[in-house]
């Protein structure tokens, strides 16, 4: 199982509306394209005192590599434009690859 791990930073101003248009829109997109089996989204609790906005953790699970790779080539680069045409710079976001041992 290869989790693909997106932590984000949201403004607190659209934090409600960013997690609606996720719940709603974003995730359910993502997971039309059958690369994923299931998906979470966790909130971060021990932010530093010094971090701005709201942290998550929207962890998507994969099969194995190939699916994960097929997902990365044909369906990410569009799907993160929608992000940042939405958002722009009020949401950050970083990916990691994690792998289930």
């Amino acid at each position: 199982m290869i989790i693909y791990n997106v932590t984000v930073n949201i403004d607190h101003e659209i934090f409600e509306e960013w997690l609606a248009w996720m719940k709603d829109t974003h995730i359910p997109d993502v997971m039309a394209t059958g690369c994923f089996e299931s998906h979470k989204i966790l909130r971060l609790l021990n932010e530093s005192p010094d971090v701005e906005g709201l942290t998550f953790a929207i962890q998507y699970f994969a099969p194995d590599m190939k699916t994960l790779n097929t997902y990365a080539a044909q369906h990410q680069p569009a799907l993160q434009q929608e992000v940042q045409k939405r958002y722009g710079e009020r949401v950050v976001a970083f990916r990691t690859l994690l792998e289930e041992v």
